[in-house]
């Protein structure tokens, strides 16, 4: 079995930042890419950033130089550092990695259960 848990949602003024990480754990042959995506009410779930294995990223053009996103491959681990948030930045923002388990010819999406990022005064 293989699972995503992330961490370190919550509530933040704007301006202000917050560190998401989002560890994969279980029978894990390769770690593809990893990304965050997020979801506000009302909304389509939308990709907000993805890094590959080689270490290239793209993001989406709302949080160029405000967001980062980094990971640490002996900890199996992805992180999203969000800087100079803002209110539209609320949403609930989840993990996504392409896996190739262990003993499996191919590679699967998985996602974590989501963390809610509200900023607000």
């Amino acid at each position: 079995q293989v699972q995503l848990v992330e961490s370190g949602g919550g509530l933040v003024q704007p301006g202000g930042s917050l560190r998401l990480s989002c560890a994969a754990s279980g029978s894990i042959f390769r770690l593809n890419t990893m990304g965050w995506y997020r979801q506000a009410p009302g909304n389509q779930r939308e990709l907000v950033a993805a890094i590959t294995s080689g270490g290239s990223t793209n993001y989406a053009d709302s949080v160029k130089g405000r967001f980062t996103i980094s990971r640490d491959d002996a900890k199996n681990t992805v992180y999203l550092q969000m800087n100079s948030l803002k209110s539209e930045d609320t949403a609930v923002y989840y993990c996504h990695a392409k896996i190739h388990p262990v003993a499996t010819l191919d590679e699967y999406d998985y996602w974590g259960q989501g963390t809610q990022v509200t900023v607000s005064s």
